[in-house]
């Protein structure tokens, strides 16, 4: 089979070319990973449309084959009448002489013809549509999600929305799977019937289709309940999960502070609402499935009272009367398995509704129509640039700065400043309010994401690390690096012989070690020379190095300084620092206040014009600039 996984069939069949054929093309049906380049809809239906799309197909034919099993046994029902009619003509003695052939028929379909829609039901089911349709529709909301502005991250919780990526796709799956397995199975069960009893009893025929309007009428006006409430439980789950997540994230902080009874009762309190949302969804459901089930007891008493009225007046027989209480007797059981399952389907419904407000939000930042690739960095140019976060403080204000290609500057100021912005614009992070942000000649709005921030490297004094080894956190500078280009790219950033020393909590060791979560295992000298390594590795023609060295010591960021000095060679620089002596031989150093620039030059120059540079070094103590700031960025 593809892909070298054995499925469970494989596992206890012999071997047969015909049945991993037969398995290949049922696996095959829906493909799980296939992209759909629109936005998601807004809407229930459409977003329902979106998700499936590609899997039509398969979920036809599972439809299909659903509704002859459903048809296959009220056609059993059907033949027990036959039977018990032909016993009666026949006689006890002559019974099964009589009717050999008749017998040997419905034997055969019940032993072959009956397993064998059921066993088609149950293979597509589980070789098409579990092993796919949840793949692909997650697979489809996480690649939206990707593609998100950065802010739309910033304004919510990262447990939250890995949440409702997992809900939306689970419920999605499971009321699509449901709807297949329950609703056109029992409607082709419902039309079956219906023929068998217009057959026997045109008057109970009318009777059925009478009980069945009722019965959807009943759940037309019962389930939009059910979905709001399941709608409501599915927000108070996804906040219980988002609270948790938080916590368990910042557990460093929570102990620090001693603080876990606030955290307690934090979790505390999002448990108690999705409690209270949990009981008002079972108040609802209680009454759905009591009611729903007498209305389900009332079919086989008008079906089987109506036949008795026909068999007493000579116009049914015996098997009529069997046939029919068998589908009757039927109907009304799955009924119940009916309004659990539509129960189920309908809160799945709101679960997805629930997320699709979340997930579908349209793009902040989007690639303009025609946007082409960058190819080429040369030098950056901020012009005239405004951009405040859409507040009336903060940001930058009628900023123009131009870095030659090659060359090296260092950005200082106080917290608040608008250093941090100027690098967010110039990796287009955000757009720009006013103004334009060029590289290498072409405004960074008319070049995709990718390619421009394909051209620059950066490493920021709050690393990012990955829960992955070592070497995949070194290697995400460049996935294609081979094991020795990234221990290289270690050995520069004298990363090299601590990640040797390491043991993860599975015994693995050095490039093979797991970091943690946000590689918290790690001390912040040690993250910072990963993320080193990383933009080593990267070998971009634009650096950024944002307090790059901030977590180091002095013996090791002296050591680092060299190995930045030989990275730095043909590139284009931007350094941020508070430590000044880390930029002070910089070919330019500029100076922010307020979110303007109010000195640029040479650090000797600069320190001659007695200016704020000059009052920064002065007043610096341990290398740093006062921290009398505003509010940080």
């Amino acid at each position: 089979m593809s892909g070298g996984v054995r499925s469970p069939a494989a596992a206890i069949l012999p071997e047969c070319p015909m049945r991993d054929a037969v398995i290949d093309r049922l696996s095959g049906l829906i493909p799980p990973f296939r992209e759909v380049r629109v936005a998601p809809p807004d809407t229930l239906l459409r977003f329902f449309g979106w998700a499936l799309k590609g899997s039509w197909p398969g979920l036809a034919v599972a439809g299909v084959i659903s509704a002859l099993a459903g048809a296959v046994d009220v056609i059993a029902a059907l033949f027990l009448g036959v039977v018990i009619d032909a016993a009666v003509a026949a006689g006890p003695g002559f019974v099964f002489s009589a009717n050999v052939w008749l017998f040997l028929g419905i034997g055969a379909f019940l032993i072959f013809l009956r397993p064998l829609a059921f066993g088609a039901s149950a293979a597509i089911q589980t070789l098409a549509i579990q092993p796919n349709l949840m793949v692909l529709v997650l697979s489809r909301l996480h690649r939206w999600t990707l593609g998100q502005a950065i802010d739309f991250f910033d304004n919510d919780f990262a447990g939250r929305i890995a949440q409702k990526q997992m809900q939306t796709a689970r419920a999605l799956t499971e009321a699509t799977v449901e709807t297949i397995n329950t609703l056109v199975f029992a409607l082709a069960s419902v039309v079956a019937t219906a023929i068998l009893v217009v057959s026997i009893d045109p008057l109970a025929a009318g009777l059925l289709v009478v009980w069945l309007v009722g019965y959807l009428l009943f759940i037309r006006a019962f389930l939009p309940h059910i979905r709001s409430r399941s709608k409501a439980r599915a927000a108070a789950r996804a906040a219980v999960t988002g609270q948790v997540v938080d916590t368990i994230t910042n557990m460093r902080t929570v102990k620090l502070f001693a603080h876990a009874a606030h955290e307690d009762e934090a979790a505390i309190g999002a448990m108690r609402g999705y409690r209270e949302r949990t009981l008002h969804f079972g108040e609802v459901s209680t009454a759905f499935r009591f009611l729903l089930m007498m209305i389900a007891g009332i079919l086989p008493v008008i079906l089987v009272g109506s036949t008795l009225a026909m068999w007493g007046q000579g116009n049914a027989t015996a098997g009529d009367i069997a046939a029919t209480g068998t589908v009757a007797l039927r109907i009304a059981q799955m009924t119940g398995w009916v309004s659990f399952t539509m129960m189920g389907i309908y809160a799945n419904v709101g679960e997805v509704e629930d997320g699709m407000h979340t997930l579908s939000a349209a793009y902040g930042l989007t690639d303009r129509p025609g946007a082409t690739k960058l190819t080429r960095a040369g030098g950056i140019a901020f012009e005239d640039v405004t951009f405040t976060y859409g507040r009336r403080e903060g940001g930058i204000r009628d900023l123009t700065l131009r870095i030659a290609e090659g060359e090296k500057i260092g950005i200082v100021g106080a917290s608040g400043a608008g250093k941090s912005t100027l690098v967010a614009l110039l990796l287009r992070l955000y757009d720009v309010e006013k103004g334009t942000v060029r590289v290498g000649g072409s405004d960074v709005r008319e070049v995709t994401q990718e390619s421009l921030r394909g051209h620059v490297a950066m490493v920021t004094q709050e690393t990012a690390m990955f829960n992955r080894t070592a070497r995949d956190n070194i290697r995400y500078g460049r996935p294609q690096a081979s094991d020795e280009e990234v221990a290289a790219a270690a050995r520069r950033a004298e990363a090299h012989d601590f990640i040797l020393a390491m043991q993860d909590h599975k015994g693995n060791r050095g490039y093979d070690a797991f970091l943690g979560e946000r590689g918290v295992k790690l001390s912040g000298g040690q993250r910072q020379r990963i993320a080193l390594a990383r933009a080593f590795l990267k070998d971009a023609p634009i650096l950024v190095l944002d307090e790059a060295t901030s977590a180091l010591d002095s013996e090791v960021e002296a050591s680092i300084q060299r190995a930045l000095e030989d990275a730095m060679e043909g590139k284009t620089v931007i350094a941020i620092a508070h430590r000044l002596s880390t930029i002070a031989r910089m070919d330019r150093i500029v100076v922010m206040e307020d979110g303007r620039i109010v000195e640029e030059g040479a650090h000797d120059d600069l320190l001659a014009r007695g200016g704020v540079y000059a009052r920064y070094w002065n007043r610096q103590s341990g290398g740093f600039i006062p921290a009398d700031a505003a509010a940080a960025e």
